[in-house]
């Protein structure tokens, strides 16, 4: 299951995971506890919250296992019928695949000089080829995804969407961009960014990010500036 509300997910099933022979071992019968978070997951005996690990068991699973980011937490979603040693065995597995996934993405996007080289590649394709002076990563933006100051050509992008799916980093990069040829939102700032064929997407994801974590609402600026 992949949420679109979520920057980083990874699902098993855990049926075609596991040896035939296997397959329906876990007791069943679990009951759960009071819910928290998530339509249809529950806590119950057996979940555990471990550092920055968080286990909810739901009895509407039949045989996925979902692993993702939420907050300062990695949460990971399992059936309610696994006995503890299959809880404590997959939830090993689910969390070194997403951290795989997140290394893997981290590399691609780079540092600054990777970031700029992409910021240049979509200009090019969908903005004229304008250019900023300069595009890095910044840790400090943790109310907006992004800015550009268009009296010194700089763009700056928060380093929370290192692991966000490429294509929400280009948005924002465009987004940036399109600031360089107009600096207000308005309508004509707007059929600009509207060239990347994945704005909206884009923009949606982020909106949803943005309501998971209780950020101010994207608005006409999509979390950027």
């Amino acid at each position: 299951m992949q949420s679109p509300d979520t920057p980083d997910t990874t699902s098993t099933d855990t049926a075609s995971a596991v040896p035939a022979a296997l397959r329906g071992s876990g007791r069943a019968g679990v009951s759960t506890g009071r819910a928290h978070r998530g339509a249809g997951e529950a806590h119950g005996p057996g979940s555990q919250r471990t550092g920055a690990i968080e286990v909810r068991r739901s009895p509407r699973r039949r045989r996925t296992v979902t692993a993702y980011r939420e907050d300062d937490r990695t949460v990971v979603l399992i059936p309610a019928s696994f006995s503890a040693a299959e809880e404590r065995r997959w939830v090993a597995q689910m969390v070194a695949k997403l951290e795989t996934r997140e290394d893997r993405r981290r590399r691609t996007l780079g540092g600054d000089d990777e970031l700029a080289a992409r910021a240049r590649a979509l200009s090019e394709a969908h903005l004229g080829g304008v250019l900023p002076s300069s595009v890095r990563w910044v840790d400090n933006q943790n109310r907006r995804w992004g800015s550009c100051t268009p009296a010194d050509r700089t763009i700056r992008l928060s380093s929370r969407l290192r692991g966000m799916p490429e294509y929400v980093v280009d948005y924002v990069l465009v987004h940036e961009l399109a600031h360089l040829l107009e600096p207000a939102h308005d309508d004509a700032f707007w059929a600009l960014v509207g060239r990347y064929p994945r704005a909206e997407r884009a923009l949606g994801f982020l909106e949803g990010v943005e309501s998971r974590v209780g950020a101010a609402p994207v608005g006409d600026q999509g979390g950027t500036d």
